[in-house]
């Protein structure tokens, strides 16, 4: 074709299947586990155990059936997008891709940006002000980024490597402080006391509540393996699999994570940022375990999992827009197959060129009103970034009650509503939740104003792209 836009009923079959088991539950793991999330949870205190088990049964484990079911039956490019508009249309389809694509370009300035503050302590600069050097912080992120980048374009032949190598990084340091968390619970009690009356969260304290909306984001990301459904080997029971295998592993190490912040540091003396940094010298120090190599190590591991988050986070969203780019509701171009690579590198380039003009925005914007643009739309984007989860809901319980495949998920038509609606409460519960304005806002109604107001004017500006689309 003269334009090089390859015809939709073909392009995805350019793409080669180069991700088997092993790469999705590493990709899994990667997408989903942040190690920052024990200090976030911990510094809240004792009951952000309790919320990650709540969540967990009622968000993360409807989310993996869902998954599963919609993964095993429709294993096709695009995942979510493809699910969404196969069972409600072309419109909401469009949305929801939409959506699931705009706020990961948002997302990134954050992660890489805490990546950026846990990389100086692989030098032994932590908390010298290193991290809040714009003339260091804006690099490091802008050439992880670009890492990234360059390794999705040549493909997941070897950019798989990446998100592989970036698993292992978040894993195996998470299980070191667990190892040392339950050295510490065998010598000594807990830094911060933990009793049936603290765990249990106050259901009407809502700045305690509003840790909520965080642990169900940190649970959120399984969809994202199925968005590679024509990647993937024998994806039907590849992909199913591979949800089997590694959900429980991140479910663990959250929960034992956070449980061994709070033993070995008192939850007011948790630091948000470096708090799993603090928690792992604290550990060490009291096992005899030599501080000198193991902080620089552990951090190095840490900065290499949240590169490797990133990676997965731009391969699947770029697919969902490469899709749609296939459907002509984004420019063609998008759905455009690098020649020599088979990868949709227009989508890729555009994710990136975007998420570094952010990056831009945030670091230079520190301390003006343009950073405080970025964080009212930081806040906005987690109301946006759920909208895909209650389609993925609605889709499973659209597909599990009108009769498709009964058999293939456990226990017929009433436990399938009983999992959609589980899910598709909770994620309604976190949307509801991610408005109530953080403790100190000083108006409190310009807080819900901005944040409703701002994933409004996203829905009604992917509603206008898509009419133009169809023109």
């Amino acid at each position: 074709m003269a334009t090089g836009v390859v015809a939709p009923e073909t392009a995805t079959h350019e793409l080669p299947r180069a991700m088997g088991l092993r790469d999705l539950v590493l990709f899994n793991i990667v997408a989903i586990l942040s190690l920052r999330w024990f200090a976030t949870a911990a510094a809240a205190g004792p009951h952000s155990v309790s919320l990650w088990v709540l969540a967990g049964l009622l968000f993360f484990v409807p989310q993996g059936l869902a998954v599963s079911h919609l993964a095993s039956r429709y294993p096709n490019e695009g995942g979510i997008y493809f699910w969404t508009k196969r069972a409600f249309g072309e419109g909401h389809g469009f949305l929801c891709g939409w959506c699931y694509w705009v706020n990961n370009i948002l997302y990134y300035p954050n992660l890489l940006m805490s990546t950026a503050v846990v990389g100086t302590y692989v030098f032994g600069r932590g908390g010298t002000g290193m991290e809040s050097n714009w003339s260091y912080v804006l690099p490091a992120t802008l050439g992880a980024l670009w890492l990234a980048v360059a390794l999705n374009i040549v493909g997941l032949k070897t950019g798989r490597w990446l998100q592989n190598l970036g698993a292992v990084g978040s894993y195996l340091p998470g299980v070191l402080l667990v190892s040392l968390g339950v050295y510490a619970a065998f010598t000594r009690p807990p830094a911060t006391p933990m009793s049936l009356e603290t765990l249990i969260p106050d259901l009407g304290d809502w700045s305690s509540l509003n840790l909520w909306a965080s642990i169900a984001f940190a649970y959120a990301g399984l969809e994202l393996c199925a968005v590679l459904g024509d990647e993937v080997r024998d994806p039907r029971r590849t992909l199913p699999r591979s949800i089997l295998i590694s959900a429980p592993l991140i479910a663990f190490l959250y929960i034992a994570g956070t449980v061994s912040v709070l033993w070995l540091i008192p939850t007011g003396e948790v630091n948000i940022v470096s708090g799993f940094l603090q928690a792992l010298a604290v550990g060490a120090s009291e096992a005899g375990v030599v501080l000198a190599w193991l902080a620089p190590a552990a951090a190095a591991m840490f900065v290499i999992g949240n590169i490797g988050g990133v990676g997965a986070w731009l391969t699947g969203p770029a697919r969902v827009a490469f899709v749609i780019g296939l459907d002509r509701y984004f420019p063609p171009a998008f759905g455009r197959v690098h020649p020599r690579w088979k990868t949709p590198y227009v989508a890729i380039l555009t994710q990136a060129v975007l998420a570094s003009l952010f990056l831009l925005l945030s670091v230079l914007g520190r301390g003006t009103t343009v950073e405080k643009a970025y964080l009212v739309i930081l806040d906005t984007m987690l109301l946006v970034y759920f909208i895909p989860y209650i389609y993925l809901f609605l889709c499973y319980l659209t597909d599990r009650l009108r009769g498709a495949a009964v058999g293939e998920s456990p226990g017929g038509r009433a436990k399938a509503g009983v999992i959609g609606l589980s899910g598709l409460a909770l994620t309604l519960l976190a949307m509801v939740i991610a408005t109530v304005p953080p403790a100190g806002t000083e108006e409190p109604w310009l807080f819900r104003l901005k944040v409703i107001g701002g994933a409004g004017a996203f829905v009604l500006l992917g509603g206008i792209l898509y009419l133009r689309g169809r023109r």
